[in-house]
């Protein structure tokens, strides 16, 4: 399978002709799909035990999702829920029956409340990503829209400042003492935190003070790997060269100051992802590889979408996970301490997001970059703006590293999430998703290539 039979799973059991609704997509005004009333409205509120089963609910505080207004739906067979693009007044979650979903005119997919993903929200963001009808009678969760003032406005908010405040775990390892230890030891400032290499700190210094060409050659000139890495990208598909150059002076020039500073960073940041223990260094060079794989995708997404710069998107997704790293330190400097390492792995996700701004913003990365690793994997971010930015391109290369993996189970489809709906064209057609990143191959292979 695919990742983008996947991504657009077609239903295993296609609806009777007499049964199919006919689906118009609002392509003009006199052609616009309209959304169907629901046979019945109820205002009664649903226990928390099912509200917190749902995401992101139950990562919120319990007094708040109690009192969050809600409505149980329902609907017809072939009643439209909602269709593409239209502005989403509410979150809408699956309860009973099933849905057929259809982000674009050529692919659509089922969804039935059994399936682990009806957890998730079927649109999430100002805008619907894909038409949604009833493929049964159906039982439809809103959720108000205050709800979505709140998700999207704290996460805003929250890209701000950096705060130290206490990592939220789960409650399966909330009791363990290295754990406990961890979150303290974060909290009070107390983490040993990685520092940049030499060169990438004296260039960031130097770019600092505006130096010019000839003095950033000079720093990187001491560094005879640096100066061969980027003689290599100058020279690869991924910037089509037409003449082939051989000398650093050269490369910067081609690259440009600003992009080059960016690169020497992140071949810089592989010297970080070391562990003297041999499993833990084993974590290590798993996660530079997954790094490296996400910093590529993001490198390309960017490229094709043309509204990020790709040098910030290629350092973007290399440190989106960079908040492991002062875990596997923790970890090799208490070894009497440290559960096994499935448990530490399981763990990561709560530990590493707010830990990697801290490392960022130590390291002093900007804030937009600071907020990567917090957001990389909150797939509901809302992001502001119109457009995609920073961090809704590294969610959409996280979603994807994630297809073919055990992990694939765990993630919402593409087209309900918000950085969904502002990518080029305003949807993931076969030609942008398939075809392109097919077609970038040779240029994922080379980013990859160049910061390994």
């Amino acid at each position: 399978m695919n990742w983008f039979t996947k991504l657009f799973p077609q239903s295993s059991t296609p609806l009777p002709p007499e049964k199919k609704p006919d689906i118009a997509f609002p392509t003009s005004p006199n052609n616009i799909l309209t959304c169907s009333e629901p046979v019945s409205t109820e205002h009664k509120k649903l226990p928390l035990t099912v509200l917190k089963k749902l995401a992101p609910l139950r990562d919120m505080d319990d007094a708040y999702v109690q009192q969050l207004a809600h409505t149980t739906l329902r609907y017809s067979q072939g009643s439209v829920i909602f269709r593409l693009g239209q502005k989403a007044n509410s979150v809408f979650y699956l309860l009973e029956g099933s849905v057929e979903l259809q982000p674009d005119s050529d692919n659509r997919y089922t969804l039935s409340a059994e399936s682990s993903l009806a957890n998730l929200p079927l649109n999430s963001g100002k805008l619907c990503g894909s038409t949604a009808f009833a493929k049964t009678d159906i039982t439809i969760l809103a959720i108000a829209g205050e709800f979505i003032c709140r998700w999207s406005g704290k996460s805003i908010q929250q890209t701000i400042s950096v705060e130290l405040v206490d990592i939220e775990l789960p409650k399966q390892i909330a009791g363990n003492r290295f754990f406990t230890s961890f979150s303290s030891a974060y909290r009070e400032n107390k983490l040993s935190l990685p520092s940049l290499p030499n060169v990438a700190l004296k260039l960031k210094e130097a770019m600092e003070k505006d130096l010019g060409l000839r003095e950033v050659v000079k720093i990187i000139g001491v560094d005879a790997s640096i100066v061969a890495k980027l003689i290599q990208l100058a020279n690869s598909p991924i910037y089509s060269p037409i003449s082939p150059i051989t000398n650093c002076h050269a490369a910067v020039t081609r690259l440009g100051l600003d992009q080059t500073r960016k690169l020497v960073m992140g071949i810089s940041l592989k010297q970080l992802f070391r562990c003297q223990d041999q499993q833990l260094m084993e974590k290590m060079q798993t996660l530079w590889k997954n790094s490296l794989y996400i910093s590529s995708l993001s490198f390309v997404l960017a490229q094709e979408n043309g509204t990020v710069n790709p040098e910030d998107a290629l350092l973007a997704g290399l440190v989106s996970d960079i908040g492991t790293i002062p875990v596997l330190h923790f970890a090799e400097q208490n070894p009497n301490e440290y559960p096994n390492l499935d448990v530490l792995e399981s763990a990561i996700p709560f530990l590493s997001p707010p830990v990697g701004s801290l490392v960022l913003h130590t390291l002093g990365f900007t804030p937009e970059l600071a907020a990567i690793p917090k957001y990389a994997e909150d797939w509901f971010h809302e992001s502001d703006g119109d457009k995609l930015n920073l961090v809704d391109i590294v969610i959409l290369a996280k979603l994807h590293s994630y297809f073919g993996t055990h992990r694939a189970k765990e993630i919402p489809y593409m087209n309900s999430i918000p950085a969904y709906i502002k990518l080029k064209n305003s949807k993931l057609t076969p030609d942008f998703s398939l075809d392109v990143l097919h077609k970038a191959k040779n240029r994922i292979h080379a980013a990859m290539n160049f910061l390994s």
